[in-house]
């Protein structure tokens, strides 16, 4: 017996409108998203592969690669970061200043958020100023700082002092070399950490404000009609409501911390120290540009151990703030 072929169902052109319209609906949010994911493979994946390749070729060189050379596998790169001789003054820098920074700048803007919140007068133009910082560029925010700590002249005889030793002799204290030549590296490092948290309050104020507005008024009339004094009111409601913008505003500090740059640039310019000792406060991200024309395995070895020590403290910052986070 033969079998009989099933003839296939001639479609009026009104039915393949809507099968056409039906298979674009199916896809449509995918041809949405095309230019979006040809840019991330394009400028964010293949870089990130790339990193990792050079990283794992010995003694790799662009140059060379083009000109048909070819590179022996191994982690030779990874040792030698670790034994090169400002490795450790750079970790030790970056660790320093996110260690110092991200602690004081969250707290700070806590506080900042806590009394915004409980104004209603110039609420706005106050919100205005102090998001300013964030969207200025933080280079020029350097070099302004630069000039109010900085002593013109002589250190012993200077034409000017700086706006931040005059207020310190106003108020009966000793000038400080903050960043002139023979300066303290303390000092310095306690300018930029001024600098830094001054800069990161913005971001921070707007995030933990904006989660204050939304907490519900009646466990603060339900608090104080216990007579529960504000110190109390401020640990045992307002932390815990609003435990999850200050875990995200911890977590994306510490990760901005272990990336700074701009900031040393800003105040030091590219010798990242003072006249006369220089690279005493170069960080990791400081590291991998000074070795990306000298050593492009040994920069991309630098760049893969700042993701893992990202990765690390972001991961443990995560499982703290799932025992301490209350959603």
């Amino acid at each position: 017996m033969t079998k009989e072929k099933t003839e296939k169902p001639v479609l009026t052109d009104e039915q393949k409108k809507i099968r056409r319209k039906a298979i674009f609906n199916r896809y449509k949010a995918w041809l949405y998203l095309l230019p979006a994911i040809v840019i991330l493979l394009i400028f964010t994946v293949w870089p990130i592969f790339n990193t990792i390749r050079m990283a794992l070729l010995k003694n790799y060189d662009s140059m060379k690669e083009l000109g048909g050379m070819s590179f022996e596998f191994g982690f030779d790169n990874f040792v030698s970061v670790v034994h090169y001789n400002k490795f450790l003054t750079c970790l030790g820098n970056t660790m320093l200043l996110t260690i110092i920074t991200v602690p004081v700048s969250t707290m700070l803007a806590l506080l900042v958020a806590v009394a915004l919140n409980s104004i209603k007068f110039l609420r706005r133009a106050f919100q205005t100023i102090f998001f300013l910082p964030y969207v200025t560029n933080s280079i020029a925010i350097g070099m302004v700082f630069m000039t109010m700590f900085q002593m013109i002249g002589n250190i012993n005889n200077p034409v000017s002092l700086g706006i931040i030793n005059s207020i310190i002799e106003a108020l009966g204290g000793t000038r400080v070399n903050w960043v002139n030549v023979g300066s303290n590296y303390w000092a310095n490092i306690t300018v930029l950490a001024i600098y830094i948290i001054w800069n990161a309050l913005p971001f921070k104020i707007l995030v933990l404000l904006g989660g204050l507005q939304g907490v519900n008024k009646q466990y603060y009339d339900a608090a104080k009609v216990d007579g529960a004094s504000r110190w109390r009111i401020f640990w045992r409601i307002t932390v815990p409501l609003l435990s999850p913008m200050i875990a995200y505003v911890v977590i994306t500090g510490f990760i901005g911390g272990f990336k700074e740059y701009s900031s040393i640039v800003g105040i030091f310019g590219d010798t990242m120290g003072p006249v006369g000792n220089k690279g005493s406060l170069n960080t990791m991200v400081g590291f991998i540009y000074d070795n990306i024309q000298e050593n492009q395995g040994r920069a991309s070895a630098a760049a893969l151990i700042l993701f893992a020590i990202i990765l690390v403290v972001t991961m443990i910052n995560l499982y703290v703030s799932k025992k301490k986070v209350h959603y």
